[in-house]
């Protein structure tokens, strides 16, 4: 398919970076399943499909394929915490899965055999930092317009969640982008990215190694009076990086331009390029000399996580690792954010994988525990971090114990019916082969030489059987089996075909012998499927011998108990305790962060709110 040309109904290749599959239209950024999208991916290519199960719209399609679960969130305000239900677990995934690859290839990572750089230390580098005294008073006051909006108190024109949104999202990066005159922070977010920048450019001034920062925020444009983007530049000129050495992929306004600016990061003319998702994303090769990827911000999905990180660890850099930051500002709009990306990617994961599929899933992949330990670390409540890590393991025991048990099942029905009727089925076939081998031998003691009757003639030379035999088949009516005679005890019949003829040697069983142009080597074909009944015999009983060995070793794997039982229950132990400290509220209701010293009782804490 051309680039821009729409997709068909005879299907769509999905080859994913990361798990992130390429786009599919021209101009759009790499795609991402969420239930709702592979719903209208399905209906795109499999209306028909979907219409003989019985699925007719996406109701229809959720009751078969999803569930609703319940989970502590942070509230959009960031300073709270609250439980949401939300569509985020697939049930007979291998029936969705097995009917959706009728029309896509997946390809994975783990499929491909391609050399990357790996992560420096093995780990993302988490840089948080604390919100100022600003930040947090300007988080007040957007708590209380959202509680003013969410009891209707408010015309939607004059302020609405979407404008609380936008503005905690400026706020969590840099309070100057809301309010020019807010106080500068030593220890915010941005001046803690231009230390860690700097220090990667002095670290790889040998190897003139290149940096790349992402921020959807604070883009450079006419008129603005402060940007992510100048002020980093700014700040790291101050501390003796040359200003030719730092560009904007904004700069690039043609391809010509862009081609140029990529050449000069690929030779380390140029040391460091701001850019956003959308312009540094997709079709960008400038990893030769990346040593380091700086997230400013955290974009809504998880695939332009992926795009981004995808420009440094990338086939092609010369470097073995690479350092990637990750920054976030406590107690702010970053919290809510790696939420949903979480919430997003933990979705994705349990679709886009290569292991064996379960009927259930709600299986947390590294990725989802990397944005969920940023979500944590952002919220800074130390009981939040601990929840997330509680969570994610009694999560990760689940998976392995629901595993558990579901092998428990495959063996029982191994040991229970699998087997014993394998093994019934094969010594039946063996019982009949040796009457065949008995006929055989009869036979053989009778007259142990060759000799064939054909049209109730009898021939006692193979090549003149043999040629008798080809006569048969030319005057044979294609696709109609004829009987034509015996040999050692065993009926023969002729069946022509389009590629030639075969003979079948009919006992207790029937065996086949293909007829070749060499009028006594058929003759010698037959006389060795004869000979070699014994050898089918003793391969079936090898192989009842097999399943015997196997039926008892289901039976010892069966019976072993599941090794991390007493871990599983002290988690669900301290999961439950967490939760009674954090006085986990319904839906509709969000937990103050309220100072320990201010709260005399639950009640007090809600009757203030």
């Amino acid at each position: 398919m051309k680039d821009g040309e729409p997709c068909t109904s005879r299907g769509v290749s999905t080859v994913l970076e990361g798990v992130t599959p390429r786009p599919l239209m021209k101009g759009s950024m790499a795609w991402r399943f969420l239930p709702y999208e592979l719903y209208v991916m399905q209906v795109f290519l499999q209306e028909m499909r979907l219409k003989m199960k019985g699925i007719y719209n996406f109701d229809a399609w959720a009751s078969n394929f999803g569930e609703v679960t319940t989970a502590l969130e942070l509230a959009p305000e960031g300073t709270g915490y609250r439980m949401r239900t939300r569509f985020n677990k697939f049930v007979n995934l291998p029936e969705l899965m097995m009917m959706f690859r009728e029309v896509a290839d997946i390809i994975l990572p783990e499929m491909l055999d391609i050399p990357k750089p790996k992560l420096k230390g093995g780990k993302y580098i988490i840089v948080e930092s604390e919100a100022s005294d600003y930040v947090l008073a300007r988080m007040e006051e957007m708590v209380s317009r959202a509680e003013a909006i969410h009891n209707g108190m408010v015309n939607p024109r004059e302020d609405n969640m979407l404008k609380i949104t936008g503005e905690a999202r400026l706020l969590g990066t840099d309070a100057r982008l809301l309010d020019l005159n807010a106080p500068v922070d030593e220890d915010s977010k941005l001046n803690k990215a231009v230390r860690n920048i700097y220090k990667e450019y002095v670290d790889s001034m040998e190897d003139k190694g290149t940096q790349i920062v992402f921020s959807d925020i604070g883009t450079p444009g006419n008129g603005k009076k402060f940007t992510v983007y100048d002020y980093i530049k700014q700040e790291l000129v101050l501390k003796g990086v040359p200003e030719e050495e730092i560009c904007f992929i904004h700069d690039a306004k043609t391809d010509e331009q862009r081609d140029k600016l990529f050449s000069d990061l690929r030779s380390g003319r140029k040391r460091i390029i701001l850019g956003s998702t959308d312009k540094l994303g997709t079709g960008t090769n400038i990893q030769d000399r990346i040593v380091a990827l700086h997230h400013i911000d955290c974009p809504w999905k998880p695939s332009a996580i992926e795009q981004r990180e995808g420009r440094g660890l990338r086939h092609g850099n010369r470097n073995e690792e690479v350092s990637v930051y990750r920054y976030v500002t406590k107690n702010s709009f970053d919290a809510y954010l790696w939420g949903i990306v979480e919430t997003k990617q933990r979705f994705i994961s349990q679709i886009m994988t290569s292991r064996e599929l379960a009927r259930d899933c709600e299986d947390v992949d590294e990725t989802v525990l990397n944005f969920a330990e940023i979500k944590a670390v952002a919220s800074g409540n130390p009981l939040i971090m601990e929840k997330m890590e509680v969570d994610n393991e009694v999560t990760r025991l689940r998976v392995l114990k629901s595993a558990y048990e579901g092998k428990r099942y495959i063996l029982q029905d191994a040991f229970t019916f699998q087997y014993p009727q394998k093994i019934a089925a094969r010594k039946k076939k063996l019982e009949i082969l040796e009457e065949d081998i008995r006929v055989r031998d009869a036979e053989m003691e009778k007259n142990p030489l060759f000799e064939i009757v054909l049209r109730e003639r009898k021939f006692t030379e193979q090549k003149e059987a043999g040629e008798f035999l080809r006569a048969i088949i030319e005057h044979t009516i294609l696709y109609e089996e004829l009987a034509i005679g015996t040999y050692k005890g065993f009926e023969l019949a002729i069946e022509k075909n389009s590629d030639g003829a075969i003979l079948y040697v009919k006992g207790g069983q029937t065996y086949e012998v293909e007829m070749k142009k060499s009028d006594s080597g058929n003759m010698i074909r037959l006389e060795n499927t004869i000979n070699g009944l014994d050898a089918k015999a003793e391969d079936i009983r090898q192989k009842i011998a097999g399943y015997q060995v196997e039926m008892e070793n289901a039976k010892i794997e069966y019976e072993k108990e599941f090794q991390y039982e007493d871990l599983l229950k002290e988690k669900l132990r301290r999961q439950t305790e967490i939760n009674t400290q954090l006085e986990i509220k319904e839906e509709n209701e969000v937990i103050e962060n309220v100072p320990e010293e201010t709260v005399e009782a639950p009640q007090m804490a809600a009757a203030a709110r």
